[in-house]
């Protein structure tokens, strides 16, 4: 009888710690919320999506994210300063959609005839990485990447030539935008989920972007034309940051676990947009779209056309105070030795 209760004693005291052990694991955890304006079916929220599960895994449930896609807790416009407020804990949208605010690393969205998203990713967190940009440093940064070369695309007239922009409205932000205004298109700058809409009821005649987004964002159904303007092709840089209390919430075990995630994820993300670059291709084309290349005449009027954006930038950068020369002295070299 005496071994009886003391076993029930036993058996009742492990449960009490075993649960204890539970709740104080459960409160030592860090949940955090990540906001992202990709639409849940595109391979890049699908790659913020498997960040979040993969941070879950490594650090055995001690950091828990809670993934929002499609604009549903801040608006691609919205989600740096998100970040910076508190209204999310981690942030993934387009750096250029804050026009002025990111002087350095906005170098890397200039017209420098970009080839691919590998090297692209590759060419913004190298620039990063060298300059350290106080911009960004009211965040955390886990890592950059950037899409592969933006091309002009229009609904139904073809550009064959630099003339045929004239005339033309183009939806484009940040450099796409300067790009189109070289070019002699006009443009209108808008965020990315509103494109399709704009193309479909003729507000713009064309847009810029990367030929993944004919299938990412279903711009191939709404647009016939590209022409493959590679001399002149811009690229768009993107921020996966958290919030800095958040970050220096966490273990410095934890830090060090997600930072090597972000290595990979980095890499991750550039050969996604080439992948889903090949993809666009082919729905542009099933969808009866048509491209268009630029005999070697017409794409060094191209390149020379967009070249004082280049120089633009320069001035401006200086102007703030900036190495403006040097920062895009190392763009360019590392671009070229990349490509």
């Amino acid at each position: 009888m005496k071994k009886t209760i003391l076993l029930i004693f036993l058996v009742v005291c492990f449960g009490f710690f075993s649960a204890a052990g539970a709740i104080k694991a459960e409160a030592a955890s860090v949940k955090l919320t990540y906001s992202n304006f990709f639409p849940p079916a595109h391979i890049q929220s699908k790659l913020a999506e498997s960040w979040c599960k993969e941070v879950e895994k490594r650090t055995n449930g001690q950091v828990v994210v809670e993934y929002f896609p499609g604009q549903t807790l801040t608006k691609a416009r919205q989600v740096y300063d998100g970040v910076v407020e508190g209204i999310s804990d981690v942030g993934f949208s387009v750096l250029a959609y804050t026009r002025g605010r990111f002087p350095v690393i906005s170098a890397v969205d200039l017209p420098l005839g970009y080839t691919s998203g590998t090297v692209a990713t590759k060419v913004v967190n190298d620039v990063y990485n060298k300059f350290q940009p106080k911009e960004l440093m009211d965040t955390q940064v886990m890592y950059l990447h950037a899409h592969g070369p933006g091309l002009i695309h229009t609904r139904d007239k073809p550009v064959k030539k630099m003339e045929d922009m004239k005339g033309l409205k183009f939806r484009g932000h940040g450099t796409s935008a300067l790009v189109v205004k070289a070019l002699g298109g006009t443009p209108v700058p808008k965020p990315m989920p509103e494109t399709y809409q704009m193309l479909q009821k003729g507000v713009v005649n064309g847009a810029v972007y990367p030929f993944e987004a004919n299938k990412g964002w279903k711009l191939g159904e709404v647009t016939n034309y590209a022409t493959a303007d590679f001399s002149a092709a811009y690229t768009t840089s993107f921020f996966v940051v958290m919030n800095k209390a958040k970050w220096n919430s966490l273990s410095p075990d934890n830090q060090k676990i997600i930072s090597q995630i972000n290595v990979e994820w980095a890499a991750k993300h550039g050969e996604a947009w080439d992948t889903s670059d090949a993809e666009g291709i082919v729905f542009f084309l099933n969808q009866g779209g048509q491209i268009i290349g630029l005999d070697s005449k017409e794409a060094a009027r191209w390149k020379k056309a967009v070249a004082p954006i280049i120089d633009e930038y320069v001035t401006k950068t200086n102007d703030k105070g900036l190495p403006g020369k040097e920062i895009v002295d190392f763009t360019i070299k590392t671009l070229n030795s990349l490509q």
